[in-house]
């Protein structure tokens, strides 16, 4: 058979198919114009990173700038200082926030009761659906220096009182505890799923050889798993430059700046607060884009050693 004559049957085939799921399609249309206005639309104003631009004037008609905004970044001590907090709080992130995720479904995993477990899961999960203008909030009510919980119990045993806020350092590790306690039952949702797709059969092999619930553990769900991980660490990794705005934004102050200070707080502060639109827009394309190349090369080194990668 020809390619002709088989490119007609394929088309066919592809026009019973979208016939036949017809109804799934449409309930697809809102889903799809919701992210082309949203995702796809604010994709035109990116040029206002090579613009000087002016409200007045609006994209078109404010002048063009080229580089000159991204050339800035080299000598921006402050575009430094943020990028390397970028870096480090999200080098902190990948290694305990990430893996917490993995670590609490091996334990939900080793739960033997079904209710018990889908118990756990769930409330281990609620914090996901809490904003983090609530959890700052809470935070900063049990951190605080003169009524917090936490401060009253350190007096209490005949402590001092401390700024767990004010400090950099308790800042920063409040920062990946709250953190680790708001996504880690959501994080474990895809390697329950994982989990639970691995056969039975093999346990059961591993158990006739005399292999123990450890020994299960990194013998059989570990490997099996393996692709679950790397896929998710590629995500992770992708976005190294996207340290968590909403959660540092309501936790940081002038006090930890120095150190909790990331790209996405620079930009709102840049753009937002000082109406510095292009220059906003150029550094928060830039991060973007090294995003995106990490997200290839994680990716395009996960296929190299061997493993599925996320495409």
């Amino acid at each position: 058979m020809t390619r002709s004559e088989t490119a007609p049957r394929i088309r066919k085939g592809l026009s019973r198919r979208i016939w036949k799921y017809r109804w799934l399609y449409v309930f697809l249309i809102p889903a799809l114009i919701w992210y082309i206005i949203f995702a796809y639309g604010p994709l035109y104003g990116l040029q206002i990173a090579f613009r000087d631009f002016k409200v007045l004037k609006g994209i078109t008609g404010s002048e063009w700038a080229g580089l000159e905004h991204f050339a800035k970044m080299a000598t921006d001590r402050m575009f430094w200082r943020a990028a390397g907090n970028t870096v480090y709080i999200s080098l902190i992130k990948l290694v305990f926030v990430s893996t917490s995720g993995l670590v609490l479904a091996l334990l939900l995993n080793e739960i033997a009761g079904k209710k018990y477990r889908a118990f756990s899961a769930s409330i281990t999960m609620l914090p996901h659906f809490f904003s983090w203008v609530v959890i700052a909030s809470i935070i900063r009510e049990m951190a605080s220096p003169s009524t917090g919980v936490i401060n009253y119990v350190i007096t209490a045993l005949g402590g001092e009182s401390i700024y767990f806020l004010g400090d950099s350092n308790w800042a920063l590790f409040i920062i990946i505890i709250s953190d680790i306690w708001e996504s880690a039952g959501w994080n474990s949702i895809i390697f329950t799923a994982a989990i639970a797709a691995i056969s039975p059969e093999l346990y059961e092999a591993a158990e006739i050889d005399g292999a123990g619930r450890w020994q299960q553990m990194i013998h059989v769900t570990l490997p099996c798993i393996a692709g679950t991980i790397v896929v998710v660490m590629v995500l992770k990794v992708g976005s190294m430059m996207s340290a968590g705005f909403d959660q540092i934004f309501n936790l940081y102050n002038s006090a930890t700046m120095d150190k909790l200070d990331i790209i996405d707080t620079y930009v709102y502060r840049l753009g937002i607060e000082s109406s510095k639109y292009s220059y906003s827009s150029a550094v928060g394309l830039l991060k973007n884009v090294i995003n995106l190349m990490l997200v290839l090369l994680t990716n395009w080194f996960a296929k190299r050693i061997g493993q599925s990668g996320l495409f």
